[in-house]
């Protein structure tokens, strides 16, 4: 346990400006982690799957239970997007509708989260992570409420801890996503701007309170949001547990056109951590 909290103490003075903060292991407890140590597919007691072409126009197609597209090797959770034929199961001949109309995807990659399993609400949610480069490259550590089945989005809320595209290659981008009291979707997000982050391993994270969500990358904060935008009460999506989301996207809506000269191509995940803040802080 010291020696994972001890990963919390780091300073960060990337891109002059910003603000940084140093954070105190005595602060915070660790209440839920997956360190990627078995490997074979992602640990059935932590993760499900997203199946098929699931949102934003992408292209890939989310597999399940795959080791092609996520697996855990040499202590690390890779999920890898591929360039090549499969089967689309939801097919229908004769549909127009977007997930259904093509026989074969040209894509592969994966997604894999905490629903059902285990969900959050408050403290420091955070990822060490290699990302993938490239025309096309979309992604993400993210949550959403654990009420998204019922509810649909963005009601339930969503929290875009990390995102990246690889046609910003220098920016990393932090986001929420809600439904406002006029029933429409809103959002409220930053960026920072760092030098090729996809060659190195960085640590992406929130800290969240029922008044703020701050965001951080590798310890300096670069986006704060008062959690009352949302709404005041209890009924606000960010004061409602949510669950943890990991996935690499190919194309779609943001992601853009594809460089295939760059398929494959890798996410690395040293870990994911949960904390709670410590008693009395």
């Amino acid at each position: 346990m010291r020696e994972l909290l001890h990963r919390l103490i780091f300073l960060s003075a990337l891109l002059g400006g910003l603000s940084t903060t140093v954070l105190h292991a005595a602060d915070w407890k660790l209440v839920w982690a997956d360190d990627f140590k078995t490997d074979g597919l992602p640990d059935p007691a932590k993760w499900d799957y997203e199946e098929g072409f699931v949102r934003n126009n992408e292209q890939q197609y989310y597999t399940k239970g795959r080791l092609d597209n996520a697996r855990v090797e040499k202590g690390m959770l890779v999920i890898e997007g591929r360039k090549e034929s499969f089967p689309n199961a939801h097919y229908k001949p004769g549909s127009q509708k977007w997930g259904e109309r093509e026989p074969f995807a040209q894509y592969t990659s994966a997604s894999i989260n905490t629903l059902y399993k285990s969900s959050c609400l408050y403290g420091r949610i955070e990822m060490r992570a290699k990302i993938p480069q490239g025309a096309g490259v979309w992604p993400a550590f993210w949550t959403l409420g654990v009420n998204r089945p019922e509810v649909n989005w963005p009601e339930c809320g969503e929290i875009d801890i990390m995102e990246f595209v690889g046609k910003q290659p220098d920016a990393i981008h932090g986001t929420l996503h809600w439904k406002g009291a006029d029933g429409k979707h809103k959002s409220n997000g930053s960026l920072i701007k760092t030098p090729a982050p996809y060659d190195d391993f960085h640590i992406y994270a929130v800290e969240w309170t029922p008044e703020q969500i701050d965001f951080y990358f590798d310890g300096t904060k670069y986006h704060s949001f008062k959690v009352d935008q949302a709404g005041e009460g209890a009924s606000n999506a960010f004061r409602k547990p949510h669950y943890i989301l990991l996935n690499l996207a190919l194309g779609g809506n943001w992601g853009g056109p594809i460089d295939d000269s760059k398929l494959p191509q890798k996410y690395f995940v040293n870990y994911v951590h949960v904390y709670e803040r410590a008693s009395g802080q």
